[in-house]
């Protein structure tokens, strides 16, 4: 795709626009992370998963992008926390830190550029505050500094927000001292008890909102291009750093805002303060990481999404079909490891370049589809359904025609070798054929999965495996419980009792675990659970009739 035809959504216009970044070929991006106090939950899961496509995308249609995302590691929340539990704030905050790269790794983040933290930017935090304070945009009163909101005229540009809408005491503390009640804090003196940094207004810790301007200018100068964050931050986070930004340095300019929506739980925002959130550890305790990560893009990122156990199960076994797709692919082609073309290698006296037509069709539909939705705004929502549904259906069809076209040796080993050289030939330039579609509809698919940050490092099989092991965790069965089931499912169809069969069978559908029996062979994987429909008057009778 052309750069030029990247569109995201620009919150500070409320319209798409065409991405021109300040520097032709290079993108700054900051990131509002997390304040380090606990273990972070889904909704944090969110940001991480949406701002790391849109890295993952910049960089693959040709950008060098620098990606900043910070901790907030000195902050009310931090200090109360670390009182709470007689730890110190900074040790408590730098354990959390820790935790929270933990579980993006889990989720298959890529590292930003730089991950600034506040207590490693004391000087940068003072310098911008003190620039603030020369250009007449805020005062020092008795140790604190605070941001003199009718200073600038702009405030609310971006949240449209009416300045007697910030009240004091509901967005910012209440205090006497200040010129107007909407003013806000850059500097707060220092209290007994709570870490606090030398300055020229006296020992004390910077406010929340002046860290995000001082760390962006810092790794990005005052005039980048991508600021992104939750929905939440637009007021008055992102509004109070407007106005730190321009106030510091008249030049200052972001081109493009964006944000994304909440997760909700129920339909209401997911949040510490509402009790209503579930941490990325719980939720991966239980499932697959990338399951997770599939869930969350499931959604256009500036849309609601909401959290229920079904979705994450449905998610789950799509995740599943992926996987499962890509490792029969890969069994299916190691019959021919030496028969796969290399590139730039010829095959037989040519190199194979003519694919069959459906797989043409397909892989160019994918890319045109995948194209599309990536370039208008990002728009994740249905990228693994269409186009790349499709591609696995191909796939799967494909592999079983591959089969059929294994060599005679593998196949049927007793059976005399072919009569005729050029029927022999013929058959192996039309399997060379099918082989190289089916790798390149494969490699198609594996392109879009690892832009969505879905492809793992590990092999298929591993994967398969820990999707599997986190089923039975949430069915509350062991490997061998399934294997004695199956085994006791196998014994009642040899004695004709079907009913029996039939109720194990159902059993463990109810609780995620799905048996499919290949020929005489019966195996399982996880599923969707289904709940067990109440039998009818005549089934029970029926049933009562077999007892």
């Amino acid at each position: 795709m052309a750069k030029e035809e990247f569109r995201i959504y620009n919150s500070m216009t409320q319209q798409k626009e065409i991405l021109k970044p300040n520097v032709p070929g290079k993108v700054g991006m900051y990131v509002c992370g997390v304040t380090a106090y606990d273990l972070s939950h889904i909704g944090h899961a969110r940001a991480a998963v949406n701002f790391d496509v849109l890295y993952r995308y910049l960089q693959n249609i040709g950008y060098e992008v620098t990606y900043v995302r910070n901790f907030t590691d000195v902050d009310d929340k931090i200090i109360r926390r670390a009182n709470e539990l007689g730890e110190d704030p900074i040790s408590l905050s730098n354990r959390y830190c820790q935790e929270y790269l933990h579980d993006m790794e889990d989720l298959q983040c890529l590292l930003p550029t730089h991950q600034p933290r506040v207590s490693d930017h004391m000087e940068q935090i003072k310098d911008v505050i003190t620039q603030i304070i020369n250009n007449g945009f805020a005062y020092p009163v008795d140790g604190d500094v605070f941001f003199a909101v009718d200073k600038f005229p702009n405030y609310g540009q971006l949240s449209g927000q009416r300045l007697e809408n910030n009240r004091a005491g509901e967005r910012v503390a209440v205090d006497s001292r200040k010129r107007n009640p909407a003013d806000f804090a850059l500097w707060k003196a220092a209290k007994p008890g709570e870490p606090s940094w030398d300055s020229p207004w006296g020992p004390g810790r910077p406010g929340w909102h002046i860290e995000c301007s001082a760390m962006s200018a810092h790794y990005l100068t005052f005039k980048f291009d991508i600021h992104g964050g939750g929905i939440d931050l637009i007021f008055p986070h992102h509004e109070n750093e407007i106005a730190q930004s321009c106030a510091a340095c008249q030049e200052s300019a972001v081109s493009y805002w964006m944000h994304n929506g909440h997760v909700t739980n129920n339909n209401e925002k997911m949040s510490k303060s509402l009790g209503n959130f579930f941490t990325i550890r719980q939720i991966t305790e239980r499932y697959h990481p990338l399951a997770l990560r599939h869930f969350l893009l499931s959604a256009h990122y500036r849309s609601p999404l909401n959290y229920t156990v079904s979705q994450l199960d449905s998610a789950s076994d799509a995740f599943y079909y992926i996987y499962q797709t890509l490792q029969d692919c890969e069994d299916a082609l190691s019959a021919f490891q030496e028969e796969i073309p290399k590139e730039g290698v010829e095959q037989s006296g040519r190199t194979i370049q003519i694919n069959p037509v459906d797989a043409r069709e397909c892989i160019s539909k994918l890319h045109t589809e995948f194209e599309t939705k990536m370039s208008d705004d990002m728009s994740t929502a249905h990228m693994l359904t269409g186009a790349f549904q499709d591609a696995l259906k191909l796939i799967n069809s494909s592999i079983n025609a591959v089969k059929k076209k294994q060599p005679k040796k593998q196949k049927q080993q007793k059976q005399k070798q072919q009569e005729q050289q050029n029927q022999e030939e013929q058959e192996k330039q039309q399997k060379q054929l099918m082989i190289q579609s089916l790798v390149e509809v494969k490699q198609e698919v594996k392109k879009v999965l690892s832009i969505l940050g879905l492809l793992s490092s590990n092999t298929y099989s591993e994967v398969l495996q820990q999707l599997k092991d986190k089923a039975l965790k949430r069915a509350g069965l062991a490997e061998d419980d399934v294997t004695q089931l199956i085994e006791a499912r196998t014994i009642a169809r040899k004695n004709k009792d079907f009913s029996k069969s039939d109720q194990i069978r159902a059993d463990l559908t109810a609780k995620g675990i799905a048996l499919m029996d290949l020929g005489r062979e019966t195996i399982w994987r996880p599923c969707v659970p289904v709940e067990q429909q109440p039998a009818s008057p005549v089934e029970q009778d029926q049933q009562a009739s077999l007892v």
